[in-house]
């Protein structure tokens, strides 16, 4: 009963979450340079989630991996994992195409655009290395550093070596996989309590994106973001919702209804990193293998970037429409490839769906760089479909691996997506599942 009375609580939060947003919006709009005054509050939230990641893919991974014993197991879910980023990634690509090409939302608009703002990007994209220096960033420069540098990638290399030990290491590594355990709990504990500051991270947020655009941009290039968005809920809840009906027979909206929280959090900081720890926590409530969720959910959070690749195609075609000058369908193509890359290389870095645009638009078509500063006043608000997108195709790539890999049990899944097993909001770990467990070893040793 204690622990149903805490998840009751954290109700409030979310609805606290709900009433700091709006009030940002009228703040923005009422006393506009005030509200860009705001930023750092938002910064600061998004910064305390960032500084939980590291050490929640950490703990996971090596629990996860620490207590398999058939090392195979773990290099065929990556394979598989990494096979499904690539293919699916590349078709958000094409829709972005085919919907681009379809509503033409920058015709006629005759759009002169500043360069240097498209230049600014570009140079933050080449800064990033492209794609061999986004490789040699995984490696850290200390075992430890991994923890501290905020790199998701960084993290997940680090975890998987220390798992692997683990797992070699047989019977003498089972002090340091609880020891470990122990940490993850102490992890989400943390977690928890920054989670309340929820509430004023979104008022300072969402203040500072309308004081700093009001909503002349928002409705200048509406139309840009109506059809991003409808192309967005069309690829989660009709491609991925039928992909996950049919692999796993699951609803996709009962899913969607079971991440609500999470939704809101990301909808609040525009960032899916923000709700990267609890989606991890939830998918191993929902019934999918540690191993499986530790792998799948970080590795996805680099190269599974479903809103990013249908975001870059159809703000490349925008650009290029609204300056007049379209691109040929060769070019598309050759962008397409260019983006399914770079897409990539700029996981991780700030603005990287600006930054990957504008470094695609100065390979293929140099005098189009100066659109991206068109794309700039509402990039935050497309920013939360593109996040949204993000982290709904991780979610559901989770259960799909877990099903081909036969690692997760989708009779828990459906009891959790029918609200008969409810997550604790207040821990954040099952704690109950793993007593009952013990009891039932020493009922059975008895």
């Amino acid at each position: 009963m204690a622990a149903q009375g805490k998840r009751d609580r954290t109700h409030w939060l979310y609805i606290a979450v709900i009433v700091a947003v709006v009030a940002g919006v009228i703040v923005g709009l009422v006393a506009p340079e005030f509200g860009k005054g705001l930023k750092p509050l938002g910064d600061l939230f998004v910064s305390l989630i960032k500084m939980m990641i590291s050490p929640v893919i950490f703990c996971t991974i090596v629990l996860g991996i620490g207590s398999v014993r058939a090392a195979a197991s773990v290099g065929k879910i990556g394979g598989l994992a990494l096979g499904y980023f690539i293919g699916m990634s590349t078709f958000a690509l094409g829709i972005g195409i085919v919907v681009g090409n379809l509503l033409k939302p920058g015709t006629g608009l005759g759009i002169h655009a500043d360069p240097t703002v498209g230049a600014k990007y570009a140079d933050q994209a080449h800064a990033a290395g492209g794609t061999w220096g986004f490789i040699q960033g995984i490696v850290p420069e200390t075992l430890f550093s991994a923890l501290t540098a905020g790199s998701v990638l960084q993290a997940l290399f680090v975890a998987l070596l220390v798992g692997f030990a683990l797992q070699a290491m047989g019977p003498a590594g089972e002090p340091v996989v609880r020891a470990i355990g122990v940490l993850q709990k102490l992890v989400f504990r943390v977690l928890v309590m920054v989670l309340w500051l929820a509430p004023v991270g979104a008022f300072g947020a969402m203040a500072a994106v309308v004081g700093a655009t009001g909503f002349d941009a928002v409705i200048q290039l509406g139309w840009l973001m109506l059809a991003f968005y409808i192309t967005c809920a069309l690829f989660v809840f009709v491609v991925l919702g039928t992909l996950l009906r049919f692999v796993t027979g699951l609803s996709v909206f009962k899913l969607a209804r079971y991440l609500g929280r999470e939704y809101l959090l990301i909808v609040a900081t525009s960032s899916s990193e923000s709700a990267l720890p609890r989606l991890i926590a939830k998918m191993e409530h929902a019934g999918v293998e540690k191993t499986t969720v530790g792998i799948v959910v970080p590795t996805g959070y680099s190269f599974n970037l479903d809103g990013t690749a249908i975001y870059l195609t159809m703000a490349s075609l925008f650009i290029a429409d609204a300056m007049g000058s379209p691109l040929s369908y060769a070019e598309q193509f050759s962008l397409l490839l260019f983006m399914m890359i770079a897409s990539k290389g700029a996981a991780g870095v700030t603005g990287a769906g600006l930054a990957t645009l504008a470094g695609g638009l100065q390979s293929h078509r140099p005098e189009l760089l100066g659109g991206v500063s068109v794309i700039v006043g509402i990039d935050r608000f497309m920013s939360e479909a593109r996040a949204l997108t993000n982290f709904s195709g991780n979610a559901i790539a989770t259960l799909l691996i877990g099903k081909w890999t036969s690692t997760v049990d989708l009779a828990q899944t459906q009891r959790v997506l029918d609200k008969q097993d409810p997550f604790d909001e207040a821990t954040m770990v099952d704690d109950h599942v793993a007593e009952e467990t013990a009891d039932a070893k020493a009922v059975a040793a008895h």
